[in-house]
């Protein structure tokens, strides 16, 4: 199974395409969006842009705009994610008329999905699909068949052990071991304190004791109260987010020795060979302390109480495909109580997220010929390459920088591998057997599937075709051990890009996010990792000094931003994020007036000159709005900053800004020249 505690997922991040030559100088006509590719109704006129310049671009978008009730947020990405949902559905629909017109894997995500929808089939199954994994659960008696089932894919463990690109040497394998996932999610959600929690935690002890219950399991009660200390002294020793990500902290490589030495109630050889890694000597042994602790906990704890911490998560990550009650309680919980979430997707759209989990690439092959066009790669590759020469020419001319770090940087920055649209090749999924009719048991033979299929890697060179996400995902991400920025083809359309669309807008919207995930090569996590992808240091210690005293002043600002009365930004947890804004930003711009350069200064255009455009469409770019409680879990454990403050607290740092819209002092946003941080 991957271990993905180093990729970088920029969640929720849009990106698209964009070539120099569909700039038009002029005002365009026919873009999805305004005149010219910014909707000037969602603007807030009255409203300064140096008070609050999120608000001044979007504020009347926000007043009219109303959070579907089946969605936490509203926004563009939802608007694609959507629309690309739509898609695939009529893929589906295609396939179940006629699979082998629609091509490969269609008779199995068919018949998958058809296993979903089927819910009169699995109303009639009642719990029963469970009974033959509980039933391996029960048999795993003493501490030692326990940790058999803890390394068998489908089943819940304390620890997770799983296998990476080798941060020493990333053309190879290596395996990592760290902290397992908690019930609730984050650990704060167990150990906050305040009502708000107290509600939190006391709803959880009743949706476990529910699910133990719905699953015939007797005694729920006390068992539920047993489980939930569980889960709260595992959440006491593991690591915060922000600890999680001191890299040089969390790759540990270890020897038998040196495992056993730290944690040595766990059986660490029989906990790798069973997961198939049996023949790595060294591990990185991430979340060190946590695993140390975590091992006192198994070893005190009753083999029974694992038994039924185990049967509870089987039961819940099951719970889609298991009758409508258990369906009901998970929402009623993860949904509404702690995303306020007040109604369930409709099923055939969760069908489609299980679907594209599981055989994602399968679809997406599909997905690219119907809905990728061909010049959308041309037009992106274009503008990687303007957003990497603005990057080259930023670096080259960096005050803080030395000459031999600088060397570094630009070799890094000439390494990087884009990706754009899809994968070069797909996975074979032909091995998959999907049963049409067993749910619960293609949900476990998909994570068996997957498994087997990360196996048969190990001892190859790492596969750099592979991709972390399918060309149906609205998102994008830079991969570190790769050096890789990875842009899926359900992006590269409007509303973040538009080939009618001014150059302004496209540079201010996209450019910028594309900037971000390049940025990404350089913030505070990215720079460990050279131009191969190997965690090393290649820098000189007074310019990773003068680059810390930077990056901690923009950590400081974002740690004074309060979303949520009493909740606070975590500046240190968004510092990566907010470094890929800010440069994203700065680059962008700065590739934005070196287009001006070759193509003649920007006209006004609805009143609006190149550079006010280019901010706006920056902050309509993150045009999003989110219920309490998904931004309360995001603040918690997301390494992004909520969409506000991505606007907010960014342009106040930048310059040009200040001279677009005339920003003086006294205005809210306004940051004394000193104050501001720039770093690209």
């Amino acid at each position: 199974m991957p271990f993905n505690h180093f990729s970088r997922l920029s969640l929720g991040v849009a990106v698209a395409a964009l070539s120099v030559s569909a700039l038009a100088q002029t005002a365009p006509t026919g873009t999805r969006y305004g005149s010219f590719g910014i909707d000037l109704t969602a603007a807030d006129k009255a409203v300064k842009p140096g008070d609050d310049f999120w608000t001044y671009a979007n504020g009347s978008w926000n007043k009219r705009t109303e959070i579907a009730a089946d969605r936490t947020s509203a926004g563009g990405s939802v608007i694609l994610a959507d629309q690309a949902e739509q898609q695939v559905r009529t893929i589906l629909d295609d396939a179940a008329r006629d699979p082998a017109a629609v091509g490969p894997g269609a008779k199995q995500f068919g018949d998958l999905y058809a296993s979903f929808m089927d819910e009169a089939a699995i109303e009639r199954a009642g719990a029963a699909p469970l009974k033959p994994y509980f039933a391996k659960i029960d048999a795993a008696g003493d501490k030692q068949k326990l940790q058999v089932l803890f390394s068998t894919v489908g089943y819940a463990s304390p620890v997770e052990v799983g296998q990476l690109p080798d941060p020493a040497d990333p053309k190879r394998y290596a395996v990592a071991a760290g902290q397992g996932s908690l019930g609730m999610g984050g650990r704060d959600y167990y150990l906050e304190q305040g009502p708000k929690y107290d509600t939190f935690r006391t709803a959880y002890r009743a949706y476990v004791e529910k699910m133990l219950t719905l699953s015939g399991i007797a005694d729920a009660s006390a068992k539920a109260d047993r489980i939930v200390a569980l889960e709260t002294a595992m959440a006491k020793v593991q690591w915060s987010p922000v600890q999680s990500r001191d890299l040089k902290a969390m790759l540990k490589p270890m020897d038998a020795a040196g495992r056993k030495a730290l944690a040595p109630e766990f059986d660490w050889p029989l906990l790798l060979s069973t997961a198939g890694y049996g023949n790595f000597p060294t591990v990185y042994m991430t979340n060190s302390t946590a695993l140390t602790e975590l091992g006192k906990i198994f070893a005190a704890t009753p083999v029974s109480t694992w038994q039924d911490w185990m049967k509870f998560n089987l039961a819940v990550a099951n719970s889609g495909v298991l009758p409508k009650a258990f369906d009901q309680a998970t929402f009623d919980f993860y949904g509404k109580t702690l995303a306020d979430q007040p109604q369930q997707r409709a099923r055939w759209k969760r069908g489609i997220a299980l679907v594209n989990g599981t055989m994602g690439e399968a679809v997406g092959e599909v997905y690219v010929k119907r809905h990728y066009p061909p010049e959308s790669e041309a037009k992106m590759g274009e503008l990687i390459a303007n957003l990497r020469a603005a990057y080259k020419e930023r670096i080259t001319a960096n005050g803080w920088m030395d000459p031999a770090t600088k060397t570094q940087a630009l070799a890094k920055l000439a390494a990087f591998d884009p990706r754009i649209g899809h994968p070069v090749k797909y996975i074979d999924y032909a091995s998959l057997n999907v049963v049409r009719g067993d749910p619960v048991g293609n949900a476990m033979r998909s994570g068996e599937f997957q498994h087997r299929l990360d196996l048969s890697r190990l001892g190859k060179p790492v596969d750099r075709t592979l991709w972390g996400m399918t060309p149906q995902t609205v998102n994008a991400y830079y991969d570190p051990l790769n050096n890789q920025i990875t842009f899926p083809a359900a992006i590269l359309q409007p509303p973040y890009f538009d080939p009618k669309a001014d150059a302004a807008v496209n540079y201010g919207a996209i450019g910028a996010i594309i900037g971000h995930e390049m940025g990404h090569g350089f913030d505070d996590q990215g720079s460990q990792f050279s131009a191969s992808g190997k965690f090393e240091n290649w820098w000189t210690p007074e310019a990773r000094a003068a680059f810390t005293q930077r990056t901690a002043a923009l950590s400081k600002q974002y740690d004074a931003y309060e979303p949520i009365p009493g909740v606070h930004v975590k500046g240190a947890l968004t510092l990566g994020e907010n470094i890929g804004d800010l440069g994203g930003v700065e680059t962008a711009y700065a590739a934005y007036q070196k287009y001006q350069a070759d193509h003649g200064k920007a006209p006004v255009i609805g009143g609006l000159t190149g550079d006010q455009r280019f901010f706006l469409a920056y902050a309509q770019a993150w045009q999003a709005k989110l219920r309490e409680g998904a931004a309360r879990a995001r603040l918690l454990t997301d390494p992004h900053s909520p969409p506000f403050y991505r606007v907010n607290g960014i342009v106040r740092n930048v310059d040009a800004w200040y001279t677009a819209f005339g920003v003086k002092p006294g205005d809210a946003l306004y940051l004394a020249p000193a104050q501001r941080v720039h770093i690209w």
